[in-house]
């Protein structure tokens, strides 16, 4: 999927995992790219490259009012990727997630009211605000149930999103992705992203722990597909609500870390306790019916959960992470 070129998109939180990727694919395509971000010194590689290929930086917080309303100004498209991830996180420290998520997000909408009611905002929901769904393919009909702090945050966003679309006429358009890997996401990064700190583990040849039997199965979507979805549902005109984004396959997670062991060629699967709080908020099974982007964009995913793997062992083996 691409964005036709000279298009002026601003991707908020454009140094994250998801956003460095989706800025590269945005300047290869010929947009005139604006990326926020808190702080570019913690990824000063990204920086440089983004820069060279004719992105902006500006350092701001997605809080600061006044930084975003200067920056949505003239922009086409506005992805929201900012934001603080972790549900177990999330719980720990509920203030700082309703903050910068909830607060975050109202802020970048405000700035939109002000200063460019005319772009198309894109935002990343999560699988989480379904809650538990059981084991069959869950599509957006089906009734939101959050169980932890950051999946009610991620879910109020969409309602302010739904109420700005109404008063306001400020487009808008939610991803809930479900559980995104690949190339991009350092070793440092602990609180979400299961397959990626795999993927460091066994490159390590440390242990893989798997909480309980590891039976539960999740919806992996590879990082390029994440950001076809992305660009396809920024670029179609008219959409509106909620998409799902995942793969349409579910897989256990124990069989996913066997199979990382397996291609790293090192670590070794260890089944541990549930940490109390971890066990209270987990959601079992969730794979996503993806026919509704597929209907309207022509979007699916396109790398298989091995294909994807083999992608990400051999570029992190090949670079070294902190």
């Amino acid at each position: 999927m691409t964005i036709a070129g000279g298009t002026r998109a601003l991707v908020v939180g454009g140094l994250g995992f998801i956003g460095a990727t989706l800025c590269r694919r945005l300047a290869a395509g010929g947009a005139e790219v604006t990326l926020v971000t808190p702080s570019r010194a913690r990824h000063p590689d990204d920086a440089s490259d983004l820069e060279a290929a004719g992105a902006r930086i500006v350092e701001a917080d997605v809080r600061d009012r006044a930084a975003m309303a200067a920056v949505v100004e003239r922009q086409h498209l506005v992805f929201n990727l900012a934001g603080q991830s972790g549900a177990v996180r999330s719980m720990e420290d509920p203030w700082a997630d309703l903050d910068v998520n909830c607060g975050g997000a109202l802020s970048l909408l405000e700035a939109l009211r002000v200063s460019n009611r005319d772009a198309t905002l894109v935002f990343t929901g999560s699988r989480l605000e379904y809650g538990r769904v059981g084991s069959e393919p869950v599509d957006e009909r089906h009734a939101a149930d959050p169980l932890c702090i950051h999946a009610i945050h991620k879910l109020t966003v969409e309602r302010y999103l739904k109420l700005y679309r109404e008063l306001f006429g400020i487009r808008s358009v939610t991803a809930r992705l479900t559980n995104p890997y690949g190339p991009g996401q350092p070793r440092s990064r602990t609180a979400y992203g299961v397959v990626n700190r795999m993927i460091h583990l066994a490159l390590a040849n440390e242990v893989l722990p798997i909480y309980g039997d590891g039976r539960q199965r999740r919806d992996y979507i590879y990082i390029d597909d994440a950001v076809d979805a992305l660009l396809a549902l920024a670029s179609a005109a008219g959409l509106t609500g909620v998409y799902n984004i995942g793969t349409g396959v579910g897989t256990p997670l124990v069989e996913m870390a066997e199979a990382i062991a397996a291609i790293a060629g090192g670590g070794r699967v260890e089944h541990v306790r549930w940490p109390p709080l971890a066990e209270q908020i987990e959601t079992g099974d969730f794979v996503a019916d993806v026919s509704r982007i597929r209907r309207d964009t022509g979007w699916q995913a396109r790398v298989g959960l091995d294909e994807g793997l083999r992608r990400t062992v051999a570029h992190y083996r090949a670079h070294v992470t902190s």
